[in-house]
């Protein structure tokens, strides 16, 4: 995963991207929580490979398991 999602100051904010693509992480996310299946996602962006949605996925939930709540 580490490879395929980037984080970089000059590309969209800083925000996640897919590594060579301006497509963000929240983009990805968004259209799967939107019903859209993987293959549409593929459809929709022919330039990511099934690996990086899968890494999206991933972040994701790194991401969330960061997450603590004070005094939990």
């Amino acid at each position: 995963m580490d490879r395929r999602i980037s984080l970089d100051a000059a590309i969209c904010g800083g925000k996640p991207c897919v590594t060579g693509t301006r497509i963000m992480v929240k983009t990805i996310l968004g259209m799967l929580a939107g019903g859209y299946s993987i293959e549409q996602v593929l459809t929709a962006y022919p330039e990511l490979a099934r690996d990086d949605v899968v890494a999206a996925l991933e972040y994701a939930s790194e991401a969330v398991e960061a997450v603590a709540i004070p005094g939990g």
